[in-house]
């Protein structure tokens, strides 16, 4: 018996949501997002499932700073990136805590499907 047409496409496309939902998204973080923080020497990037770490980078850039109405973004490279035994979270660890400003985490991974996804997380340092 042979499906028609217009039932396949009826059947992938309610299986296309569950497809779509299937890729790494960024689950929890700390600080959180749109968290106020008091100088963090640590931020965790928690994903819905695990990551391959080759796929993975996060930058930290500060885009405002109290008192400078014209701060230019500023690369935060003091840090080194760690990953759980599972692999769902990486761990940027400070060498010195971030000072007061407002702070960009920007994201890139993939998880089994292969499919890279980013994002980006900010929260601000009083």
């Amino acid at each position: 018996m042979r499906i028609p047409a217009f039932l396949a496409a009826l059947a992938m496309s309610a299986l296309a949501p569950a497809a779509l939902s299937a890729h790494v998204q960024l689950a929890a973080s700390t600080p959180a997002a749109g968290a106020e923080a008091k100088a963090p020497k640590q931020i965790t990037l928690t994903f819905s499932q695990p990551v391959d770490p080759a796929t993975a980078a996060a930058s930290i850039v500060m885009t405002a700073m109290p008192g400078m109405a014209n701060h230019g973004e500023m690369q935060i490279r003091n840090f080194t990136a760690n990953w759980s035994d599972e692999g769902k979270t990486m761990t940027l660890a400070l060498r010195k805590a971030l000072p007061a400003g407002t702070y960009e985490v920007r994201w890139q991974a993939a998880a089994a499907d292969g499919h890279g996804m980013s994002g980006t997380l900010v929260f601000d340092v009083k």
